[in-house]
């Protein structure tokens, strides 16, 4: 916009010049061009020695019409020609002045551009849960859920809410039992009131529930191993509020099946190499 100021200015000073001093120019491109040339670089050469560094559109117009006009009074004053005024020359600036005063009406009463909308940060905020790890049992499946936290991500000075609440965590399985193994099928968490009722999700949200990944190389938990999980899970609004929720009643299935080792022998004998 400075910039543009500062050839508008130009344009006006070459334009005016012609009407307030009309004898001695070499005609309106002349004009034009000293005006311009006076006013570019005389507001750049202000601005670099850091003067009006910061001022605003209406002096900086001001300061661009005044050194746009000083290269037109010095050639009038030093290098004035005879040169008799063209008709083509008024009609030219007649023209051209209508034409600036139409752009500049409509810069300053035309349609404002509005400042792109700045997106309001984005910060996380965590609940701790207490306790963060608790033991579990179920039949035989013993296990312990550690490292549990709730958090959500919010609109930073509005606390408008971006990602609702989700508990995360991890879930450590094990099969105690001797002579069977164990298919994990799938796990849900409930989140209890102080009640004991259910606090229900908000519409829209998918219940909290979970699938078991595979174990390895296997699908099953044979006796003595282990397997971990990892927990994502939604999280209710309601139980963030303060002493609405009183436990976490952890949910799942599992197939048990016969677990047996037998050993046995077969005769076998090696004959002789060959070359």
């Amino acid at each position: 916009m400075t910039f543009l100021t500062w050839i508008l200015a130009g344009l006006l000073a070459g334009l005016l010049a012609g009407w307030v001093m009309k004898r001695g120019s070499y005609g309106l491109s002349w004009d034009i061009t000293l005006g311009l040339v006076g006013s570019i670089g005389g507001s750049w050469l202000l601005r670099s020695l850091g003067f009006y560094p910061s001022a605003g559109i209406v002096a900086t117009a001001v300061v661009a019409f005044i050194v746009a006009v000083i290269p037109i009074v010095v050639q009038r004053k030093f290098w004035a020609t005879e040169r008799p005024i063209q008709k083509k020359d008024a009609f030219w600036r007649w023209g051209l002045g209508a034409a600036l005063v139409a752009l500049v009406a409509w810069m300053t009463f035309g349609p404002v551009q509005q400042p792109a909308a700045v997106a309001a940060p984005i910060e996380e905020k965590t609940y701790a849960v207490t306790p963060a790890a608790v033991k579990v049992r179920a039949g035989i499946v013993t296990g312990e859920v550690t490292d549990m936290k709730v958090a959500e991500r919010v609109e930073k000075g509005s606390d408008r809410i971006v990602t609702a609440a989700k508990l995360t965590g991890m879930l450590k399985l094990k099969n105690t039992s001797a002579n069977q193994t164990v298919r994990l099928l799938e796990g849900k968490l409930r989140y209890i009131d102080a009640k004991g009722q259910p606090i229900k999700l908000e519409d829209a949200r998918t219940e909290p529930t979970f699938k078991f990944a595979t174990y390895g190389s296997s699908e099953r938990l044979d006796p003595g191993q282990e397997a971990i999980q990892s927990l994502d899970v939604e999280f209710p609004a309601e139980a963030l509020k303060p002493n609405s929720l009183k436990e976490i009643r952890l949910e799942f299935a599992y197939i048990p099946s016969p677990y047996r080792e037998e050993t046995v022998n077969f005769p076998v004998s090696i004959g002789a190499g060959k070359w």
